[in-house]
């Protein structure tokens, strides 16, 4: 792409963003400016970091070229509005340290011997000890950079004697993860259990596993979870993107049987949709209504079944939190695939 067409578009979309953000009520429905807002930062969300500080470049040149004035002063905004400029890194960072807080909090007044239905067999003392030996885990594969699998049993945990400690245990376990990824540079190569070989997929990796797990906790109490559309539609896609590294979620997907089905996600709060087709050497590809994918394109439209909900609720459902009965989905077409898909790649 040329210099002239990158600033261009980044000019149009500029002023498109500022025109939406600044609309009157009475002239643009203010559910719609904020659909199509969100749904413009979910694909900004998606780029690197380095395109990320390069387009917040463009914006503000764009600004720039504007007379001084009102105008000038809103499309100095857009850069900051989508956080451009901000650090992917901290700010998986920075979620996972709220998430996991709000996890403490939750599980701190609950009795450790209280079922957990979503993981079944499991305790809130179980969940809290997953979750905090995750973090443990990580911080000693990210402080080693190690360039193998180091199995989590291997790593020492300093496990609390009585259950009850679990949650400030596991806070502390947070803690020191969370410092460790700060410290490090994202972009060092390493060994990782997903598709991401880097540094930067630990930070991502443990924002999902403290949404879920809060989720978790949250329906156990008969609390209704929720989770952020960006935040979501980013999960749903970090899911897609590590199934082929789950080695047996990847061959149960891979043995459905279902080669050339299709399956389309659609958020309706947002509009973001994701199409997976059975069948090819990983057992499916996928991609979003943006563009992003893996392996070949995949068709627009004439999906085998097609399931709509609110981004969260789609999120819960690819892990196995939600059933695509439940009231916050829609489902049309061969319903039977959608039940397949979800059991072969059941967490």
């Amino acid at each position: 792409m040329s210099e002239a067409l990158e600033q261009a578009l980044a000019e149009a979309l500029a002023a498109l963003v500022t025109a939406v953000d600044t609309c009157e009520d009475d002239v643009l429905d203010p559910d719609t400016a904020v659909k199509w807002l969100e749904g413009s930062a979910y694909v900004l969300d998606r780029l690197a970091p380095a395109d990320r500080r390069r387009l917040a470049a463009l914006f503000r040149a764009a600004a720039l070229r504007e007379p001084a004035g009102p105008w000038r002063d809103d499309l100095l905004k857009v850069g900051d509005g989508f956080g451009l400029d901000e650090d992917q890194h901290e700010r998986y960072c920075d979620a996972v340290e709220t998430h996991v807080r709000r996890f403490v909090e939750t599980v701190r007044a609950v009795d450790p011997a209280t079922e957990v239905p979503a993981c079944p067999g499991w305790s809130f003392a179980d969940l809290t000890r997953h979750h905090g030996t995750t973090h443990r885990w990580i911080a000693h594969l990210v402080r080693h950079r190690v360039t193998e699998r180091v199995w989590s049993r291997d790593v020492p945990l300093e496990l609390p004697d009585e259950e009850k400690d679990y949650p400030d245990w596991l806070a502390a376990a947070a803690e020191e993860s969370l410092r460790v990824l700060r410290s490090a540079d994202p972009e060092t190569p390493m060994w990782s259990h997903g598709a991401d070989q880097h540094v930067r997929f630990f930070a991502r990796r443990l924002l999902f596993e403290a949404v879920v797990h809060l989720a978790d906790a949250e329906l156990a109490l008969g609390r209704t979870p929720r989770v952020e559309a960006c935040t979501a539609a980013d999960g749903i896609e970090e899911f897609l993107e590590n199934l082929p590294y789950f080695g047996r979620l990847a061959e149960s997907g891979a043995g459905l049987g279902r080669d050339g089905a299709s399956l389309r996600l659609r958020a309706t709060d947002t509009g973001a949709a994701w199409t997976v087709v059975l069948g090819g050497a990983n057992g499916f590809r996928w991609e979003n209504a943006a563009g992003g994918a893996s392996g070949s394109a995949v068709p627009e439209a004439g999906a085998t079944v097609t399931v709509e909900g609110p981004a969260g609720e789609l999120l819960l459902l690819v892990y196995g939190r939600r059933a695509p009965g439940d009231e916050e989905f829609t489902v049309t077409g061969e319903r039977e695939v959608l039940d397949a898909w979800l059991a072969a790649t059941a967490l």
